[in-house]
């Protein structure tokens, strides 16, 4: 018999922010600027906690010239090659601090981080990035990583428990990346409210809030849509089939065309219009999180967690005049 966990797990659609009374005038007044030291790396950041994720349509050095410019940051994905990093950072020295260099668990991965690390010592951030943050191979892998680079702050995840969120920091990582979501074949939990609620720690100063990934696809700065590694010039190398921009589902469809046997998907298969220069997406998230503070009256990030009380409700969206009705 199964064991079923019957405890209500509230998810980012179950709850609203309570208003309080504020002495802000404007959400001009509210200073989003944050600054953590890292418990493993003992690297000291500052910044707005805000992180494109490392995926290969949101985490390219286009996104990165343009989040740097916020004090934003970039987990750069792993499929750029060394010269491609060499360039960039040649030509982009003042980035190098608002972005972080991934790789999977592989070994040829490993391989690449170190030679990227070891020709562009600036940059001082890792993303391990695996979709299953269980496994003892990842925690192993983790422990190596802090071993290779003791100075270096590292990322790590997905996981969406505490304790797994503790034994990671306790392997080397310094941010967590908290949340397994439903854009997998199978779905995974809890949800992603009840996830970043129980990890452990104090949310001023545990370093998993840090994290708040940015998913923002340009197709204009990454016009293939797929991996770097298989693709280029919005072509197909192993057969040559054109692909279209703005859909993210098209890797997977051109390798099973060209018999490579992809496995399974790692994401929904979305079709995203152009919206314009991301800049204008990037004012729109910090405006909206400035307002928010308003709301609760934190004049800075970090009173936000402490001024927050969350009510539950049953609809946060009217569908009325909305595609949805």
């Amino acid at each position: 018999m199964p064991h079923i966990d019957n405890d209500v797990k509230l998810d980012f659609k179950d709850v609203l922010l309570r208003p309080k009374r504020s002495t802000l005038k404007s959400r001009s007044e509210v200073d989003l600027t944050r600054s953590f030291s890292f418990r493993n790396s003992k690297h000291m950041y500052t910044g707005i906690p805000i992180i494109a994720a490392n995926m290969d349509t949101v985490g390219t050095f286009e996104m990165a010239k343009v989040l740097c410019k916020f004090s934003l940051f970039t987990a750069v994905h792993k499929h750029y090659s060394l010269e491609q990093w060499k360039e960039f950072a040649s030509q982009n020295p003042d980035c190098l601090e608002h972005l972080a260099a991934s790789s999977g668990t592989g070994s040829s991965d490993f391989e690449q981080l170190e030679q990227i690390l070891d020709a562009i010592p600036q940059v001082k951030y890792i993303c391990l990035d695996v979709a299953n943050g269980y496994s003892e191979h990842f925690v192993e892998f983790v422990k190596d990583v802090r071993k290779r680079f003791p100075e270096h702050t590292i990322m790590a995840g997905n996981v969406v428990t505490g304790e797994m969120v503790e034994e990671l920091i306790l392997s080397g990582a310094d941010i967590i990346k908290v949340g397994i979501g439903p854009g997998k074949p199978v779905h995974w939990g809890p949800p992603a409210t009840h996830s970043v609620a129980s990890t452990p720690g104090e949310p001023d100063s545990h370093p998993c809030h840090v994290l708040h990934r940015l998913c923002v696809y340009h197709p204009e700065e990454n016009r293939s849509g797929v991996s770097t590694a298989e693709c280029g010039d919005g072509v197909c190398r192993c057969c040559a089939r054109s692909q279209r921009p703005h859909h993210l589902g098209w890797r997977l469809q051109l390798s099973r065309r060209c018999g490579q046997g992809f496995w399974a998907s790692e994401g929904k298969t979305v079709e995203v219009p152009f919206k314009g220069a991301v800049e204008h997406t990037i004012r729109d998230i910090l405006g909206g999180i400035r307002s928010t503070c308003t709301y609760v009256g934190a004049a800075k990030l970090k009173e936000l967690s402490r001024r927050t009380t969350f009510i539950r409700v049953t609809q946060q969206v009217n569908p009325i005049f909305s595609d949805e009705s």
